[in-house]
């Protein structure tokens, strides 16, 4: 009877799994052709403030994250602690006593409901899990389909697998990340896999459950993994919308800064032309007036007088004056173009180091989470 029994159970094991991947594809899908566009659509300039667009955008992605993951796991199903009431922490005699507690209330031969036999059954099975030990580990770390499969934790197989998911996601980021508006981006998804790789491994080697007992009571290995794993599109998603409208393009900013300099230059050699004409000017009638000082002594105050009434507009464009404003040009210029040099340089240092802080601080997290378990 036992081979039939299993027969049964290693066919749906294999078609839940083949659910499973049928599920992570179609929500790649969606994240990438209608939630990149909708959140593209929020983020689109002036269409909102900055600040604001922000905030709507991870707020819509995290809602969105939300519910779908909701729905699947719902779909999934309780695991089989939720289905007896018990804990990860929980032994052989509370796992024993919960078993018979239900088994009472939905055994067929008491219980009246349609479907009294089947959540009967599911019960029965999950008591059967949990009472073997062995059983019970291959079920934290590989879920139903370590058990239909009677799959068992080797390193070298699991190394295996762990890097092909990882290259197989990694090479999907690079492609959906090509492109100068997408390198930031490009940067917050391998930050984020390298955490979640660091993560799942801590998770899956571990002899015991590092997860915290009094968070997670029963949450297996198994359905951690799948959590970050299908998280993990709306993250890059996320990550590419954000990267697209917080990006900088530091080349277009230097052309800006370096036609304006060119027009300061333009400008520059305007005041010095107009420097030199006046120059050369007050040369001329310095000249005239020295003559005439020498043949009019007397009438010599007059003379200079009057250039000294009349030569108002004139006092304006002497050299001085000239080379002031020629200061005050360059004054408010210089400004400008420091204050934009200024920016580059912090936008530069910002975008070369997120990943690297986001990187540390994920690990001090994840090291301060665990280290007590």
């Amino acid at each position: 009877d036992d081979p039939d029994d299993d027969r049964p159970a290693e066919t749906m094991s294999s078609d839940e799994a083949a659910a499973d991947d049928l599920s992570g594809l179609s929500g790649f899908f969606f994240y990438v052709f209608i939630v990149h566009p909708a959140t593209a659509w929020i983020l689109r300039p002036g269409r909102f403030e900055k600040k604001k667009s922000i905030m709507y955008a991870i707020g819509f992605l995290a809602a969105l994250a939300s519910i779908k993951t909701g729905l699947e796991m719902q779909a999934r199903g309780p695991n089989h602690y939720q289905l007896l009431g018990v804990t990860r922490a929980s032994n052989p005699l509370e796992i024993k006593r919960a078993y018979k507690k239900l088994s009472l209330q939905l055994h067929p031969d008491k219980n009246t409901a349609p479907d009294a036999s089947e959540r009967f059954d599911e019960v029965k099975k999950s008591y059967d899990v949990l009472m073997d030990m062995e059983l019970r580990e291959v079920y934290n770390k590989f879920g139903p389909e370590g058990i239909a499969s009677n799959k068992r934790f080797d390193e070298t197989q699991f190394f295996i697998e762990l890097g092909v998911f990882y290259i197989t996601w990694g090479m999907m980021v690079f492609v959906l990340t090509l492109g100068k508006k997408s390198g930031d981006a490009r940067q917050w998804c391998f930050t984020g896999m390298i955490v979640m790789l660091v993560c799942e491994i801590a998770i899956m080697t571990a002899r015991n459950n590092p997860l915290p007992k009094e968070l997670f009571p029963t949450s297996t290995e198994h359905e951690v993994v799948w959590l970050m794993h299908s998280l993990f599109p709306a993250f890059m998603n996320g990550c590419r919308s954000l990267g697209a409208f917080l990006f900088i393009d530091l080349d277009a900013q230097a052309r800006q800064l370096l036609l304006a300099l060119q027009e300061q230059n333009k400008d520059i050699l305007l005041v010095l032309r107009d420097v030199q004409i006046g120059v050369q000017t007050i040369q001329a009638h310095g000249g005239g007036g020295g003559g005439a000082g020498r043949l009019a002594g007397s009438g010599a105050a007059t003379t200079a007088g009057l250039p000294a009434q009349g030569a108002a507009p004139i006092t304006r464009a002497t050299p001085t004056g000239k080379i002031k404003e020629l200061q005050e040009r360059l004054q408010n210029s210089n400004t400008s173009v420091v204050k934009a040099v200024d920016d580059l340089k912090s936008e530069g240092q910002k975008s070369s180091s997120f990943g690297f802080y986001a990187m540390i601080m994920g690990y001090i997290a994840f090291s301060y989470l665990f280290s007590n378990n």
